[in-house]
């Protein structure tokens, strides 16, 4: 615990520092959804015995059936988290981040901001208006950090969920800024032309994935990226990053239901950048969370 309670007091340290820095707003620091907490906080209590019977029973593909699962890719029918309907409905999306913040004592929107730094150092170094591409964007929380760091971007976002997309939207309209443009789409396949964006990033999306699928990810990330464009990934430390952190993270997915974070611990994700014809920049970690800035050549 006093490991966790260390590498969390650097975390926060080198947030305040990137706002001090003028990186990002320093309101920033402070843009938590209140509002959606407040209202969701009951349900995410009202909602723990299901979470708590479908662990015990194993329940790992529950969907109410409501929940349409048609056309999605077998490895993403999970009720990851042990989360009610996985990724597939209204409720999922609207309690996602108070769920995710829980999980991490507070920490989430603060590894998430890891990736405005390098972002912005490229973008600034740029003269026509950028494309930024948010590859699996969720409910939007990285959308808006980016957009109020970077104002003069355009903004896009796919995810595989129609729900998540709308709470994304919802979330995004509530301030003003151009609104990204959102896409339901695979990112195995994503629909946008060869060398369209300037930067993309992903966020918490790797260990999600079957292995094959993480090098179809990452082999289109390249595609869809200019030359001299730069993707970044921001997703769980590795195994041995952390030697100490080990046990945690093997147990990890059988309390959270994790089916392929096992895989994702020990997989090089430098090779499946090289492989795809990235040239890794910097590889770095923040509290639970690793960093891979590649440039494309």
């Amino acid at each position: 615990m006093a490991i966790l309670k260390q590498r969390l007091d650097q975390l926060t340290e080198v947030d305040w520092q990137d706002a001090e820095a003028g990186v990002y707003p320093k309101s920033l620091l402070f843009d938590n959804p209140w509002d959606d907490f407040f209202k969701y906080y009951p349900m995410v209590v009202l909602d723990t015995p299901n979470v708590w019977e479908r662990s015990k029973n194993k329940q790992y593909q529950d969907f109410d059936t409501d929940v349409s699962t048609t056309g999605y890719p077998s490895y993403y029918l999970q009720n990851f988290h042990h989360q009610t309907d996985g990724y597939l409905s209204d409720m999922s999306a609207n309690l996602y981040d108070l769920q995710v913040e829980i999980l991490f004592n507070g920490s989430a929107d603060p590894m998430r901001r890891r990736i405005l730094a390098p972002l912005k150092r490229h973008i600034d170094s740029l003269t026509d208006t950028p494309k930024v591409l948010d590859v699996a964007c969720g409910t939007g929380r990285t959308l808006k950090m980016i957009r109020d760091t970077l104002p003069q971007t355009s903004l896009y976002g796919v995810d595989l969920s129609p729900t998540y997309l709308r709470k994304a939207n919802d979330l995004l309209s509530k301030e003003p800024g151009t609104l990204p443009q959102l896409i339901q789409a695979n990112a195995e396949t994503l629909p946008y032309l060869d060398n369209y964006f300037e930067a993309t990033v992903s966020v918490f999306l790797f260990h999600e994935l079957p292995a094959d699928v993480r090098q179809a990810v990452i082999n289109e990330c390249y595609r869809v990226t200019k030359s001299g464009g730069m993707f970044i990934i921001c997703d769980s430390i590795q195994t041995l990053d952390n030697p100490e952190f080990a046990p945690m993270m093997e147990n990890f997915p059988n309390v959270f239901h994790e089916p392929y974070y096992r895989n994702y611990c020990t997989d090089d994700i430098t090779a499946r950048l090289e492989s795809a014809g990235f040239s890794v920049v910097e590889v770095s970690n923040h509290f639970m969370s690793k960093y891979w800035v590649a440039k494309k050549a």
